[in-house]
């Protein structure tokens, strides 16, 4: 029996003092797309900032197994154990794809007073993130999202996942504490991210916390907002994707017309820089303050496992705003990102150089 930790283990089989935003902006062909040489630059900027990473964290467990007939007892394939995965998941997923980017991370968040936070606090160790943050409330379990996979088949398959999670809203004592645990955190960062993954822990409170913290430190706030947009007013960046900002609108986002007046009444309404609105295989529309674009995805026909797509793109974009993208600069590189987490089972975290590899390989890309 093998337990381990790290997204290599999820490929298939057969693959054996801070920076502050600044003024100058890299040379850019137009649109928002990057030249090879600018976005090297932005990206060697990564490593000068600092990030705090706030929202519902949890476990990725990956229970993989080897596909060797049909169960008798109902149509679900019967599966040999070969090995146990475990990822920072949730709100701890961006924070990966920050620090591997070579950003200096800061966990905050909540966790239960059992055996899956210790996985979760090194895992996160493991992958260079402070995770002092985290704080202990013994009332609820740490979140833990359970895939049982399939191997041997033409592609790894999940075949079930199983939720342990508590979802009533952190308050009282454990929310003054996370509310202290951020604010502490913030001190010194560049930016504050908010990743909101409907666990309890992102409430109306935390979000006054996040722009208290951001006011007090200078510090870029952003957020991964899955739902409930009216607490991230007076935030800098909203990403929020198609069916949660059709339900904050109450209409439905069908065609192109559709998506430029809700992205640009979004971004009224909440007073941000800029509304992110991710649209899947059509790419992102954004609105900020040069007006409307559509952002092409990266990739398209190549898309294995759509997990943690979105971290990558709110990560990949706050650490770009931090080394003075602009917001059409940022996406176009967090989509390009996002265009090689989409290849790979599981969450992922692309590096650097794979960034810029992925970048090259467009038609038309110039040094």
């Amino acid at each position: 029996m093998t337990t381990t930790t790290g997204s290599a283990d999820l490929q298939r089989e057969d693959r054996p003092g801070e920076d502050r935003p600044g003024h100058d902006h890299p040379s850019r062909e137009g649109g928002g797309a990057l030249t090879l040489s600018a976005a090297a630059r932005i990206l060697e900027r990564f490593a000068h900032q600092t990030v705090v990473v706030v929202g519902d964290v949890c476990l990725d467990e990956y229970v993989i197994g080897h596909a060797e007939r049909m169960s008798r007892e109902a149509p679900v394939p019967v599966l040999a154990w070969r090995r146990r995965v475990c990822l920072p998941g949730g709100a701890a997923n961006p924070a990966v794809n920050a620090a591997v980017l070579g950003a200096r991370v800061r966990q905050v968040g909540v966790v239960g007073d059992d055996a899956a936070a210790d996985e979760l606090r090194s895992a996160l160790v493991a992958a260079g993130i402070d995770p002092t943050g985290l704080i202990v409330d013994p009332l609820r379990p740490t979140t833990v999202k359970m895939r049982v996979v399939a191997e041997g088949l033409s592609a790894p398959q999940q075949v079930a996942r199983i939720d342990r999670q508590e979802r009533r809203p952190v308050d009282g004592a454990a929310g003054r504490s996370l509310g202290a645990a951020l604010a502490r955190a913030a001190d010194g960062a560049a930016a504050i991210l908010v990743s909101h993954y409907r666990s309890g822990v992102v409430t109306a409170e935390l979000c006054d916390a996040a722009r208290s913290a951001a006011r007090t430190s200078g510090a870029l706030l952003t957020t991964d907002g899955q739902g409930d947009l009216g607490w991230f007013a007076g935030f800098d960046v909203v990403r929020v994707g198609r069916a949660d900002a059709s339900a904050s609108l109450g209409r439905p986002l069908d065609t192109e017309a559709d998506f430029e007046p809700a992205a640009r009444e979004l971004r009224a309404a909440l007073g941000a820089r800029a509304v992110l609105l991710g649209r899947g295989a059509q790419g992102t529309s954004v609105a900020d303050a040069e007006g409307y674009r559509v952002v092409p995805p990266a990739n398209v026909s190549e898309v294995f496992d759509v997990t943690g797509a979105g971290d990558t793109v709110i990560a990949v974009v706050t650490l770009a705003l931090c080394a003075g993208a602009t917001p059409r600069e940022a996406v176009f590189l967090a989509n390009a990102a996002a265009g090689l987490t989409v290849r790979r089972l599981g969450n992922a975290a692309p590096r650097a150089d794979e960034i810029l590899t992925e970048l090259a390989r467009r038609p038309n890309a110039e040094a």
